[in-house]
């Protein structure tokens, strides 16, 4: 599979980074040579020094022959006209990056099918629905829907009052499972593990979970988990994720969203009539108290800057707000969520990145999901009669401690499979995998 990335901004390079370890031939393109060089340093791919928008350049990096073209740079014309330009010169399919909301309205999608952009990817309203999730089940670390929301994967983080503390998984949780929801992974300082269910539990661990989607309820008390509801929300920062997340939110929860920017406060009020705007400096403590921080369920910190949104988060944690989410720009610092207390960090681009990543999976990919800052999938696959698993026992494939089966949809039924289950066509398999092992699981399902 040829595929060229237009862009090696954080999300070009993610992106090469996914997909360079399945061995495809992945080609990127920029102007900055810095950014190639780091690339190349680090990631076996081709890099192309030119200007994406350039026929000749696009023509030099043989797009008549390329699978998929990825436009992904931080301009949404760039982006645009590399997709559209590519399309005519050749490219079998091309994804595109918008950040403007307003360019992903359905009234508008025909337009750029038409023209000849196959797929749109907006981070920012996939940023903003991602913190909607997050505040509707605020007890739990991540929650992704499967078939129409009657499955769920989930997190639910163990507090230092949980009644499991120093019990296995098999001690303290199987036992209370039933036919319902099933533990599937462990996250710990870092590293995933599928397997490890015979080690004591410790504080700050997430437990990962499938289950019906209304068992939930029963995995928390099984946890030890007190669900909340949340009612009053703090949104720090104006940017276009703040705006966003507010109007997703304010219908049905008090917003209060706190500005330093006067003039942009001002267009803010015009734009946001169901939120309480306030034009204070988020480094301000004794004004966010002030005005409630202490009273909030949730603090939302979606500022430009990292290192403000994690500071003005871990003060609102010591306030004792309950759900507490922070915008990072440094992939990096995604894993130190556990560590440092805040409940989740979100990155613009890593979300951006796995969204666009399901649209280069092999074998018959109903869904692809990723989980905040663990280094794992959650995909689905479609089995067919061809398919290399079909008709095989789980406990007779090849698979690792880095994947690991979930769940089975046979004819509409949600099955918890044992190791002696057999893979049969037409069902719908939900696995886990450990991002160093997808390619080659995706062999077996193809």
């Amino acid at each position: 599979m040829r595929i060229i990335i237009a862009g090696a901004g954080e999300v070009g390079y993610h992106l090469a980074k996914l997909l360079s370890s399945e061995a495809k031939d992945i080609y990127v393109i920029d102007v900055n040579t810095d950014r190639l060089n780091y690339i190349q340093s680090h990631i076996d791919v081709f890099t192309i020094e030119g200007d994406a928008k350039s026929i000749q350049v696009l023509t030099d990096a043989k797009v008549d022959g390329c699978d998929l073209l990825i436009a992904a740079t931080s301009s949404e014309e760039v982006n645009f006209l590399v997709s559209v330009l590519g399309k005519k010169l050749g490219a079998k399919k091309t994804i595109t990056r918008f950040n403007d909301a307003e360019l992903t309205n359905k009234n508008y999608l025909e337009i750029f099918y038409s023209l000849g952009i196959d797929t749109i990817i907006s981070p920012l309203d996939q940023v903003a629905s991602e913190i909607v999730r997050l505040i509707e089940k605020p007890a739990l670390t991540d929650d992704v829907e499967f078939e129409g929301g009657k499955l769920s994967v989930f997190g639910i983080q163990i507090d230092e009052h949980s009644k499991i503390i120093g019990k296995t998984i098999e001690d303290g949780i199987l036992t209370d499972c039933g036919e319902v929801f099933r533990p599937i992974a462990i996250h710990r300082r870092n590293k995933t593990s599928l397997t490890s269910f015979d080690i004591p539990l410790r504080q700050k661990d997430i437990v990962y979970f499938i289950g019906h989607t209304n068992s939930i309820q029963n995995a928390l008390k099984t946890c030890g988990k007190v669900e909340y509801e949340v009612r009053k929300i703090m949104i720090l920062g104006g940017s276009r994720i703040g705006i966003q997340t507010a109007k997703k939110l304010q219908d049905k929860y008090q917003i209060t969203l706190v500005e330093k920017d006067p003039k942009k406060c001002l267009k803010l009020a015009e734009q946001l009539k169901g939120c309480l705007i306030l034009n204070i400096d988020g480094r301000d403590v004794a004004s966010l108290e002030e005005e409630g921080l202490a009273n909030m369920d949730a603090f939302i910190a979606v500022t430009g800057d990292s290192e403000i949104n994690i500071m003005t988060t871990l003060v609102a944690k010591s306030h004792d707000v309950m759900k507490t989410i922070a915008r990072v720009e440094n992939i990096d610092y995604i894993h130190l969520s556990q560590d440092i207390g805040i409940d989740t960090l979100i990155n613009k681009k890593m979300i951006a990145a796995s969204s666009i990543f399901k649209h280069v999976r092999k074998g018959k990919v109903d869904a692809i999901a990723h989980l905040h800052g663990v280094n794992a999938e959650i995909i689905e696959f479609e089995i067919n009669e061809n398919t290399r698993v079909s008709g095989k026992q789980i406990k007779k494939i090849k698979f690792n401690n880095q994947v690991k089966i979930i769940s089975i949809i046979r004819n509409n039924e949600i099955l918890f499979p044992e190791e002696e289950e057999i893979l049969r066509p037409g069902d719908k398999v939900i696995t886990m995998i450990l991002s160093q092992a997808i390619g080659k699981t995706e062999n077996l399902f193809s």
